[in-house]
């Protein structure tokens, strides 16, 4: 059925090609089962849940979606809002939690709570509500959830089911994260369980002194608009607090410091509760440890920067033994400590904290950072579990490991399970063939050694596309903080080679602020997004083009990007006409005071404090200068890069007599169009566009 659909079709029915791959990974505490999600094929949205047995080799479905559920989903308003966050755009069971002894899994379908008996099979629904992260406790007995800004907990054993607190408001809600946690801070959860399975740890939030924005549809006037509690930069965040709530009905809270970011929590039985804080211009991370019985807080170790303290997730937590891990920058390296004390060496960067037990599974980059790879610690030393080239994703613990694999040389991923680092059993993944294999040139690139890859026309290489004459340039770039671009994963440059296809020779290039390289690396944007990463763009494609004369025309150069991507674009055209021809940009920012509070501040200062720094880094006053043709694409429905980005933008060019072109995507949010006839003709809008600005035939 399948065989007949363009690329752009193929990949905006299976969500980018993911559909049909496992992901979601628990393993069981002896080892001997595997829970993960999959959707039953490579073009089912809905994914269910399945176990793998250990001992047999075989996968069993726990959850079947489509059985729960032949219809489409109704889902709750902080359900549809947590998925924005996380980018989610599958269905059915998009995750799930269980107890200590891996008997019992909740999870919601459809707005409703579910449980599955992993020992029998029987999958029971418990609340017909309007359901939101469902978890049970340690123990087993109980299963907590939010439901209409209030955390509940039902007793498994009678149904009986009972909220912990008293509605507070509208703008109050009980063990939800806040939109900063969960867009900026990687912490979705809201609420964490004792050991004993007695009390939770909850976050309050308070969002009464946020501003409200509105979001509109103006495709359908009759539609009541949207209000949404967003916090801009220099504005005020959501009050975030912390309780001890009983299932008793008892209640204590927790002393709250002069921090104002609440990045992560940890509870475990191996030490009292922890948690991780920010204050405001997050210059320090520091780790607490908290009393259930008084609320009080205590300072257990803190970690400083002049300029920002990053977040990598997984930690705070206890070994076994009560010994606190983190990670700190020791040496310009992420290194994963344990009382203080490195025990992963230096150049090692470490990304995340994957699980910590006896010993602690982590991913890092090496040598290469376009290289993601799974690393345990062991008697004192590490050990790479993940052993071909590429980007690896582990899950489960250093015993018991599941490793997804993501290579150049395939498509979708292989997934493993290792036991003590030597592989026992695989998990069967089926991803739709894209039909293209993108074959980029991997480059190291001017004097900052920048990471890139170029990808030509297939059937070409830099020799025989030389000969054919110079193709036009398409630079294809994220650029910003926090993410990468140049990863040996052939699924990163399906877009880019079908781009390539079209006659294009694309460059994607990962400057100064991306991942992988170091904290001196990732810190040279602070007060300087705009010139530091738009200087490298124009670095590498001047690099590529000295080392392959007559492969580039120079003379016709267009980029293209969403999100920040959009905000390099747009950047590149009104800063660098002399280099940039024309600009596709989706999704902008061009006002950085309209960006959220953690992730602006954290690069730019407070606004109040440096009003010329948001001025250099921003769009609109450079409206005047534009030259070039640039066609703005922005989602109406947009909350986290607010159509009001691309709107002030036009409106400064109009003002300033500037043509240009603006796109709006009715209905859509931050993420592109997933509807398959608009992500298909949007591609190939922009494509004739570029085409036509830049004088290239077809």
């Amino acid at each position: 059925m399948t065989d007949d659909l363009s690329f752009l079709r193929r990949q905006a029915r299976t969500q980018r090609f993911t559909l049909g791959t496992p992901k979601n990974f628990r393993v069981s505490p002896d080892g001997s089962r595997v829970l993960f999600q999959r959707s039953r094929t490579a073009t089912d949205r809905r994914n269910s849940l399945y176990l793998l047995d250990m001992r047999t080799g075989e996968e069993s479905v726990v959850v079947d979606a489509a059985e729960l559920l032949p219809g489409e989903e109704e889902l709750p308003a902080e359900e549809r809002a947590r998925r924005e966050r996380t980018r989610e755009t599958s269905g059915g069971v998009v995750g799930y939690a269980t107890d200590n002894a891996f008997r019992v899994a909740a999870f919601s379908l459809s707005g409703k709570l579910y449980t599955a008996d992993l020992d029998s099979g029987d999958v029971r629904l418990l609340v017909d509500a309007s359901v939101v992260d469902p978890r049970p406790d340690p123990t087993g007995t109980h299963v907590a959830y939010v439901s209409d800004r209030r955390l509940r907990v039902v007793e498994l054993a009678s149904g009986a089911d009972r909220a912990l607190i008293p509605d507070e408001g509208p703008d109050v809600t009980w063990g939800l994260a806040e939109f900063i946690a969960a867009e900026e801070l990687n912490r979705t959860r809201g609420y964490w369980w004792s050991p004993d399975g007695r009390c939770l740890l909850v976050q309050r939030t308070d969002r009464a002194e946020v501003p409200t924005w509105t979001i509109a549809d103006p495709a359908n006037p009759a539609s009541p608009a949207t209000t949404v509690a967003y916090p801009a930069a220099g504005t005020r965040n959501a009050s975030v607090s912390l309780s001890f709530l009983g299932l008793d009905g008892s209640r204590v809270d927790v002393q709250h410091g002069d921090w104002e970011y609440l990045v992560a929590v940890h509870w475990s039985a191996a030490g009292p509760p922890l948690i991780a804080v920010q204050p405001r211009d997050q210059r320090r991370l520091e780790f607490y440890t908290l009393d259930p019985q008084s609320g009080s807080a205590r300072l257990l170790r803190s970690e400083e920067d002049r300029h920002w303290v990053e977040i990598v997730t997984g930690v705070p937590a206890w070994t076994p033994e009560g010994r606190l891990v983190h990670v700190g920058v020791r040496d310009d390296t992420y290194r994963v400590l344990v009382d203080g004390e490195p025990v992963t060496p230096v150049g090692l960067q470490v990304r995340s904290v994957l699980h910590v037990g006896d010993e602690v599974l982590f991913s890092a980059s090496a040598d290469d950072p376009t290289q993601i790879h799974v690393y345990r610690t062991s008697v004192g030393e590490v050990q790479c579990l993940s052993r071909v080239d590429g980007v690896h994703i582990g899950a489960g613990t250093a015993d018991t490991t599941v490793l997804s694999s993501w290579s150049l040389d395939h498509s979708g991923p292989k997934v493993s399970v290792l036991r003590d680092g030597e592989p026992v059993a695989e998990i069967a993944s089926y991803p739709m063939e894209p039909g293209l294999e993108p074959k980029p040139v991997w480059l190291t690139v001017g004097e900052r050694a920048l990471r890139a890859a170029l990808v030509l026309p297939t059937g070409r290489d830099v020799d025989s596309a030389s000969a054919d004459g110079p193709l036009p340039v398409l630079l294809d770039p994220y650029g910003g903080p926090h993410a990468q671009r140049v990863l040996q994963s052939r699924n990163s440059f399906l877009t880019s080679q079908w781009l390539a296809d079209q006659g294009f020779a694309v460059l994607v290039a990962d400057g100064r602020g991306t991942p992988g390289r170091g904290p001196a690396w990732e810190k040279e944007v602070y007060h300087a997004l705009a010139d530091v990463t738009l200087a490298d763009q124009v670095d590498a494609l001047h690099a590529v083009a000295e080392r392959y004369p007559n492969l580039l025309d120079l003379d016709r150069v267009a980029i293209r990007g969403w999100s920040y991507g959009g905000y390099l674009s747009a950047l590149a055209v009104l800063r660098r006409p002399d280099v940039f021809h024309a600009a596709v940009a989706g999704a902008p920012v061009t006002d950085w005071s309209l960006y959220d509070t953690a992730y602006t501040e954290r690069y730019l200062g407070h606004p109040d404090d440096n009003p010329d720094v948001y001025e250099r880094n921003s769009l609109i006053a450079d409206a005047p200068s534009l030259r070039r043709p640039l066609l703005l694409v922005h989602g109406l429905g947009d909350d986290n890069v607010f159509v009001a980005h691309a709107l002030r933008l036009s409106a400064a060019l109009l003002a300033s007599g500037r043509d240009h072109t603006f796109l709006p995507l009715v209905g859509a949010t931050h993420m592109t169009p997933q509807a398959e006839e608009v992500a298909e003709n949007l591609m190939l809008t922009q494509v004739r566009w570029l085409k036509r600005q830049l004088g290239v035939e077809g």
